[in-house]
């Protein structure tokens, strides 16, 4: 032990120092103390937890409990017990699992043991009384500590020669401290999104809760009892199954632990790379994590294990499953359906169809780079295939009011579709009048009154006008009308010659119809 004892409040003030990168030198002159003395208690603190930070939670009982442990004589009769503690300390660790737990389990092999509160005092003393310290902080899978680093990492411009800095994010499974890194170009919502994504998928599972910082692709608005999520964060930790529990405004203990993790690979990444020269993030990122895996691999100071074995040991099988598919960065925007029943996407300026009842009111598009959502009164409404053409439509037909699906609908094929259903001279009348037009689109009406005399006079005699039409060489809506008007489809066509018969047998040929030609109600 040290040559002298020091407060317990000095204690949390050498860490605060370390953690500013003070030298050993300056801290022992501002608390004037010996330098043996610091070295003594820095050593006896990360022999317990090298994360120095974290121990700045504890209240200063639990750090002198630690620090100058009482030896505790074990009696015979309880030596039994003690040897069940260090595995007690481990499953304490498992989400559920509590004192009370462990003591109704040893008494149903030891029906004569010690009661509860016994159980629990003996526990304690056993505790305070161990050199590595077995302070229960954190449950397995419980939570996912996750910031930004305040140094960066660069890459360098291949044709400038300039520096890039680059952000350096960082997610650690406290209960484990397994340990996730990956650069990103900013702290922007997309790429934090993009590296908790990955870290997730690093895991294999996700945690009952993520802990951020307040950082703005986190938290809209800090608070102290109810911060305002930020609605991409949220929907990402929904598709996720957790949830998000940001860290308090200005209270570095809450994310202690992530911090220390930091400044321990400020010195296990930052340093081997720090003569390195990088111009993408893509070979930025796979150094990283060759260095990662030999942090997460090693064997801790104080720990008989690495932490990926602890994390394999205690929280791989209890984290959540991951959904099948990646979770895609999702963006929000309000429109009012316009009197045409589509809502317009700002920012693509494109328009896309919602049901024709929605007319007027507003609603919600959330968009992936994929595909566009539509909801009104939080039920999903539309959806298509975002299509990125300025100014154009996106249409589906059963959004459409019953009028407008029929003239929606309208095209060549369509038109033909319908005449082959009356038969083939009102096919052939139509594919005429298609013809004639350069555009199609400007036969469509032409087509649409053809058809309709189907219904007003029968498709019979649609079919037999249409016949008398192609005769004349002559196809027009008005033309077929004329015949079935004047019942001339009802004349037999004999020798490619229209002939009217007279009373005396003798046949009168007819004149033949044509647009220039008048009829005889003209000369009346």
């Amino acid at each position: 032990m040290a040559n002298q004892r020091i407060q317990m409040f000095q204690v949390k003030r050498i860490i605060e120092l370390r953690a500013s990168k003070k030298s050993n030198r300056f801290i022992a002159r501002v608390l004037g103390i010996s330098r043996n003395t610091l070295d003594s208690y820095l050593k006896q603190l990360s022999s317990h937890n090298p994360d120095l930070l974290t121990f700045l939670s504890w209240t200063e009982e639990q750090l002198d409990k630690l620090l100058n442990p009482v030896i505790v004589e074990v009696p015979a009769s309880h030596r039994e017990l003690y040897a069940l503690f260090p595995g007690y300390v481990k499953e304490l660790t498992h989400v559920g699992v509590s004192r009370m737990t462990l003591w109704t389990e040893y008494c149903l092999k030891h029906p004569t043991g010690t009661g509860y509160r016994h159980f629990c005092n003996l526990f304690r003393q056993w505790q305070a009384s161990q050199k590595v310290t077995m302070h229960i902080e954190h449950k397995a899978g419980d939570k996912l500590f996750v910031d930004f680093a305040g140094d960066k990492l660069h890459l360098i411009d291949i044709e400038t020669g300039q520096q890039i800095p680059v952000e350096f994010f960082v997610a650690i499974l406290p209960c484990s401290q397994i340990t996730y890194a990956q650069c990103v170009m900013s702290q922007r919502k997309e790429d934090f999104i993009l590296a908790l994504s990955s870290a997730l998928a690093y895991f294999g599972g996700a945690p009952q809760a993520i802990v951020p910082d307040n950082l703005k692709a986190a938290v809209n608005k800090a608070d102290r009892y109810e911060p305002e999520i930020n609605q991409t964060l949220a929907d990402f930790a929904s598709h996720y199954g957790t949830c998000i529990f940001p860290a308090r405004s200005r209270k570095p203990k809450d994310k202690a632990l992530v911090e220390s993790a930091v400044n321990i690979l400020y010195g296990r990444i930052y340093a081997p790379l720090r003569n390195r020269i990088f111009h993408s993030l893509d070979q930025l990122n796979s150094a990283v994590w060759e260095l990662l895996e030999i942090h997460n691999d090693v064997q801790q100071k104080g720990k008989e294990s690495s932490r990926r074995e602890r994390f394999i040991e205690l929280e791989k099988s209890i984290l959540i499953p991951l959904p099948s598919k990646h979770y895609q960065l999702k963006k929000f925007s309000l429109s009012k359906v316009h009197p045409n029943g589509h809502a317009t996407l700002k920012e693509d300026k494109h328009y896309y169809s919602v049901p024709y009842r929605l007319t007027g009111k507003q609603v919600k598009l959330i968009y992936t780079h994929e595909s566009v959502e539509i909801y009104h009164n939080h039920q999903r409404v539309a959806c298509h295939e975002r299509l990125i053409t300025k100014g154009r439509y996106t249409t589906l037909k059963e959004h459409l009011h019953p009028s407008h699906q029929w003239i929606n609908s309208w095209s060549p094929l369509f038109f033909e579709e319908q005449a082959d259903k009356i038969g083939p001279n009102t096919r052939l009348a139509i594919d005429e009048i298609l013809r004639m037009r350069v555009y199609p689109e400007q036969a469509y009406r032409s087509c649409v009154g053809v058809l309709s005399f189907a219904k007003r006079y029968t498709a019979q005699r649609l079919e037999k006008a249409c016949e008398r039409a192609l005769y004349y060489n002559h196809i027009s809506a008005t033309l077929i009308k004329s015949i079935l008007n004047r019942e001339l489809d009802r004349i037999q066509l004999v020798d490619e010659e229209i002939t009217f018969t007279d009373p005396d047998g003798t046949p009168r040929p007819v004149i033949p119809l044509h647009d220039n030609i008048r009829g005889a109600d003209s000369y009346q």
